[in-house]
Parts: structure tokens; C-alpha cells; sequence
């Protein structure tokens, strides 16, 4: 039953349950099984083999699978990082410190907008480091993690895409060569044509505009808008009813020993040591030539999370020790509990992310993503549709496999081939769309990695975070078909671009009329 319509069943399972049950793992589950047994024709022994290879092959694929063990320890490491700048103070003594140069909570959201701009190397390092450097800032000024989450995961995917110095920008530009030595309409080098595709990514200029918009008017809608009055009337930032990756169950001794450093020190060191590896791991696997095109495209993102993410814990359990002396509450027992907590509070995330990458070996195995590109080329449609179809199109194959690496990995040749026949002219617009949609169906998705991490990294409910994010996303999804149907008729990028600023001045304008939710005062004490 591959590469038919049965293949989008698990994802749709999947989706639809989660969204009715709130309960990640027990839909995730579903759709696992539904998919092992649409995979095996409904053969119960087969099926149950094919469940354990999806997850088996987590740890195992052909070899050991660094890339997602290292992903896994990483996350736990980062639990760890997080409660001993717990324990140490660390974490009181930044907020402290921070709120002597951070008077409000603009201020507070604006530096968490202005973070996820700046660390835009990759997106799963954007997500969990930009958590720990803003968390007890936002906290501290009742910005509720749901809204954290959402600056979070609509600052790093957007960003890291038309990002030629990243881990996706690498990867896209490596893709895009291999369209352009097909055909000779685009006359301009894959660095160059990636820079192109840039102004023509109308999802990431709506999304990233909404996002500073927000983050300045203090205005919100929908779910989020419930959060947000919440934390700033009763301090309440989540539901505790709920499941929250990465918060610690336990109480960990109050003292007033903390520094800044308790908490600068460990980040500094793991933001170092990635970015550190990143360069050294893609010199060497381009042939030891120094192209930070060539290093960006052949970096082990996982090896180098894993590497600063160990100096960042040794240096956060080191800090603790150091107080062992002047400290009366630290000491051996509580240096244990914090590393066993710290495993423990990511034990959620961990257990989400490994049924989600499960789910995507199934619906890779089952051929999801052909059979929806199949669909487009058996169309026959108009060419000046296809930018706004390629678009719909990567937004629904990354909505339902989870991963927008996936989509445009698949779709990118696809259209580049289909363009390249049938409008050469628009083969750079088809290009962005495919990566604004697969951009935007990640996003959207309660099954994607980036959006667990998201949520872990801010240290919210995980269906709180999908379920906030989604009405902002669909605007700025709709905001974006506009610039492709534009782009299509007309072939032009600038009547494309005044017709979505014009769309997003008008939603402003509509949205500053709403009245700000902080009228009264926030009590930062």
C-alpha cells in the first residue's frame, strides 16, 4: 500500500488524535500502528516487527545512529545544564541582573524575538538555547511559556532558511545547485539564487513581521490570548495540571550564593562548543578546505550539539561544587538528585521526540511524501498556480510527516524539474514556496521535532504550544498564498512583496485597535 492514498493515513491518524485527546504519545502511538499495519497489508506478526524496526532503528540503522542518540543525550544534558543553574542560583541571580537592564515586559519578549534572530546557525540548537538564556527573564515578568514557545519556534526555522550561514541554508544551497546545473534559464550560482529566494519566502517576512509585532503591541488572539491574561492577572505561566518537558518536580534549595555566571558561564560554553564543532566537523568532512559554504553544508550538527552541551553541563555541575565550602545547602546528595532531575524533567521530550521519529519511518517506508508530489505532476495545471500549489502542497507534507527537511528534500527537485519544463521564468518563486510551505507546515505540526523542541526548550505544554501557535501561523500562511498567487500572474517579486506588506499593515491596523493586555501593571517582585 505504498505511495497511495492509503500511505497518508497514520499521519492523519495521528494528527486528528492528538488534536481531539491532547495526549502526544497515545497518538503517536496510533499512527504508529496504523502505519506498521497499512505498511505489512494488515499482517498482525509483520506489523508488530515493523514496530519495533521504527523504533529500533532510532538507536540502530545499518550502524549506530549518532544522529538521533546524540539529539537524545543532548536534550538530556540540557536538563541537566538547566537544574544545576538551578541549585548554583544561577537562574534567580540572571533575572536579578537582567531586571535592572530590562524594565518591562516589552523589553523582555523583544530580547527573546532579537535571541532567536541572532542564534540562527540551526534550529534545534535555536530552540533549547534561546529557552535557557530568555526563560527566567520572561518569567520573571509573567510572559506566559506558551507565548515564549511560539517566539521561539517562529524565530528559528524562519530564520535558519534564508540563512546562508546555517545548518539549513547549507543543505538548501547543495540542492538548489543540482536544479541549476539542469537547466540553463537561471543563469546565477546556488549561493546566489539562495539569496534570491530570500525576499520571495513570503511565510518567513509574515511570520517574523507578526512576531515583532506582537512581541512590541502586546496584542494576542485566540488560545494564546487565554494564556497570556492568565500569567500576567494570577502568575500562573502554564497549566500544572499538565505536562511540562524540561520543569524540575523537585524543590531545590533557596540561598543567595548565585552569580551571573552560574548561568552565563555553562550557555557561553555550550553556544561555544557547537558553534566550535560545527566549524572543526565541517572542515574536516569537506576535505579539510576552509569554505564556510563547504563547512556549513558537511557540519555534524548532532556531534556538535553533543559537545557543548557536555562542556555546558561539566561547567554548570562544576560551578555547583564550588560552593560546596561557602553553601551550606550544596553538597553530594543534592549534586545527584540535580543530575538525576535533570534527566528526568527531559524524560517527556525524549520519549515524544522517539515516537515521533518512529512515525516518520513508517510514513517514509509507506512513500507519503511521492504520492502527494505525484498528485501535483499528474495535475496538469496552469503554471501560474503552481507557486501557490507547490506551497499548499509542502505545507500539507510537512503538516503530516513532521519534518520540513523531509518536504523540501523531496519537493525541491520535483518542482525545480517542473518549472524548469513548463515556466522556467518562476523556477526561483517555485523554489521559495516549497520552502515557505515546508517551513509553515512544521510549524503547524504537533508531530514535528522543531516543534517539540519548541515547547521543551521553553518549557511549555506541548499541545499548549501547537494549539497557540496555529491560529498566528495560518494567518501568516494565508498572507503568504497572496504573494504567491501575485508572483505567479505577474512574475513580479516586488508587486508580490507591496501586496503582503499591504496585507500586513492593514492586519496591524485591525490588531492595534484591540486593547494591549498589560494596561495594568505587572508586578515583577
Amino acid at each position: 500500500m505504498e505511495n497511495t492514498f492509503f500511505s497518508i493515513l497514520p499521519p492523519i491518524i495521528a494528527i486528528v488524535m492528538v488534536l481531539l485527546t491532547r495526549r502526544v504519545l497515545l497518538s503517536l502511538g496510533a499512527g504508529i500502528v496504523a502505519g506498521a499495519l497499512i505498511l505489512t497489508s494488515f499482517a498482525p506478526l509483520e506489523a508488530l516487527r515493523e514496530v519495533y524496526n521504527s523504533f529500533a532503528i532510532t538507536f540502530w540503522d545499518e550502524g549506530f545512529n549518532a544522529y538521533n542518540v546524540f539529539i537524545i543525550l543532548f536534550l538530556l544534558l540540557l536538563g541537566i545544564i538547566t537544574a544545576f543553574v538551578s541549585l548554583s542560583g544561577g537562574s534567580h541571580a540572571f533575572a536579578e541582573w537582567a531586571a535592572t537592564r530590562i524594565k518591562s515586559r516589552r523589553g523582555a519578549k523583544i530580547l527573546t524575538v532579537m535571541l532567536g534572530m541572532v542564534i540562527f546557525i540551526d534550529d534545534y540548537f535555536n530552540a533549547l538555547a534561546v529557552g535557557q538564556v530568555a526563560r527566567p527573564i520572561t518569567d520573571r515578568y509573567k510572559v506566559s511559556r506558551a507565548k515564549l514557545a511560539y517566539f521561539i519556534d517562529s524565530t528559528a526555522a524562519p530564520v535558519c532558511v534564508i540563512s546562508p550561514v546555517s545548518s539549513w541554508g547549507a543543505a538548501i544551497i547543495g540542492i538548489v545547485a543540482t536544479i541549476l546545473a539542469g537547466q540553463s534559464y537561471v543563469q546565477m550560482s546556488a549561493l546566489q539564487a539562495f539569496v534570491w529566494m530570500a525576499p520571495m519566502n513570503f511565510y518567513v517576512i509574515a511570520t517574523l513581521a507578526i512576531v515583532f509585532f506582537i512581541a512590541i503591541r502586546d496584542v494576542d488572539f485566540g488560545a494564546m490570548r487565554k494564556h497570556e491574561i492568565r500569567a500576567i492577572e494570577t502568575g500562573e505561566l502554564y497549566d500544572a495540571n499538565k505536562t511540562i518537558p524540561g520543569e524540575m518536580k523537585e524543590d531545590f534549595p533557596t540561598h543567595s550564593h548565585g552569580h551571573v555566571m552560574d548561568l552565563l558561564l555553562p550557555i557561553i560554553l555550550l553556544i561555544a562548543g557547537t558553534v566550535g564543532s560545527m566549524l572543526y566537523t565541517g572542515y574536516q568532512n569537506a576535505g579539510q578546505i576552509f569554505d564556510i559554504w563547504l563547512i556549513f553544508e558537511n557540519t555534524d550538527v548532532p556531534t556538535s550539539l553533543l559537545v557543548g552541551g557536555l562542556l555546558g553541563a561539566v561547567s554548570s555541575i562544576l560551578l555547583y561544587v564550588r560552593q560546596f565550602k561557602k553553601n551550606k545547602t550544596a553538597n553530594a546528595t543534592w549534586m545527584f538528585k540535580g543530575i538525576a532531575e535533570g534527566i528526568k524533567s527531559m524524560s517527556g521530550a525524549v520519549f515524544i521526540l522517539i515516537f515521533a521519529w518512529s512515525l516518520s519511518y513508517l510514513i517514509d517506508a509507506l512513500q507519503t511524501g511521492l504520492y502527494l508530489a505525484d498528485l501535483v505532476t499528474a495535475w496538469n495545471l496552469p503554471t501560474a498556480v503552481l507557486p501557490v500549489l507547490l506551497y499548499v502542497l509542502a505545507g500539507f507534507m510537512a503538516f503530516s510527516t513532521g519534518t520540513s527537511w523531509g518536504s523540501f528534500g523531496i519537493l525541491l527537485p520535483i518542482a525545480g524539474n517542473i518549472m524548469a519544463q513548463a515556466a522556467p521564468e518562476l523556477l526561483l518563486p517555485a523554489l521559495a514556496a516549497v520552502l515557505a510551505g515546508a517551513v509553515f507546515g512544521d510549524h503547524c505540526s504537533p508531530i514535528s521535532d522543531t516543534t517539540i523542541l519548541s515547547s521543551t526548550g521553553a518549557g511549555s505544554n506541548h499541545m499548549d504550544h501547537v494549539l497557540t501557535q496555529l491560529p498566528y501561523a495560518l494567518t501568516a500562511a494565508a498572507i503568504g498564498a497572496v504573494g504567491y498567487i501575485v508572483i505567479g500572474f505577474t512574475g513580479s517579486l516586488w508587486l508580490a512583496l507591496a501586496s503582503v506588506i499591504v496585507i500586513l499593515v492593514i492586519l496591524f491596523v485591525i490588531w492595534s485597535k484591540q486593547g494591549s493586555l498589560v494596561g495594568k501593571q505587572v508586578n515583577t517582585q
